[in-house]
């Protein structure tokens, strides 16, 4: 938010509470970003080694970060990519998991991520995408969110193109199994 604010850019933000916050979306965040959110303790050492593996391979890279180490970076620290930047996020990411419940994690994360176009928070963007509020998110709007999360100021939650309407489809059947599978049975109302 800083940076956007620092050049000049509008900025769209309001807190949320987590009870105020289509279960859908958290769902599908969770589908989406960090499947293992629940059972892991700040990193996911499977879609780590899983991401070494196609950097080796001469892949395209893959990110490995769980919704903990993104919150730890957007919260704590400068959007600047370093090795020192990184074991500083990793032992902010300790800290977190140590002091703050998951639900607590899951809802700064709500609230701060970058839905591109300068909304942050999930009530940002509901309201600039969808013309409602963040408890109100459909399950179909609610994977369109998280499609985009990868690369929020290119693709659209509304009007989506081919991949993010492809994506969105996939996050909908992984919502349904998060819930199955008790994926969220960390943070699960």
């Amino acid at each position: 938010m800083l940076g956007e604010v620092l050049t000049g850019n509008a900025v769209h933000y309001s807190w949320t509470s987590y009870a105020d916050i289509s279960y859908s979306l958290v769902r599908a965040v969770i589908a989406s970003e960090d499947e293992n959110f629940c059972s892991h303790h700040g990193f996911d050492w499977r879609s780590i080694d899983k991401a070494i593996k196609a950097g080796e391979s001469g892949r395209r890279l893959r990110g490995a970060s769980t919704i903990s180490q993104q919150t730890a970076r957007s919260v704590f620290l400068l959007p600047v990519r370093s090795w020192v930047r990184k074991g500083v996020e990793a032992w902010l990411t300790v800290l977190m998991e140590a002091l703050w419940p998951k639900e607590r994690i899951l809802t700064v994360y709500l609230n701060i991520v970058d839905w591109g176009h300068g909304n942050f928070g999930a009530e940002a963007a509901a309201r600039a995408y969808f013309h409602s509020s963040a408890s109100a998110l459909t399950p179909r709007q609610a994977a369109r969110l998280a499609a985009v999360l990868p690369d929020p100021d290119d693709w659209r939650a509304v009007h989506p193109g081919p991949y993010v309407a492809s994506r969105s489809v996939t996050l909908m059947a992984r919502m349904a199994a998060v819930t199955r599978d008790g994926l969220d049975a960390c943070v699960r109302r």
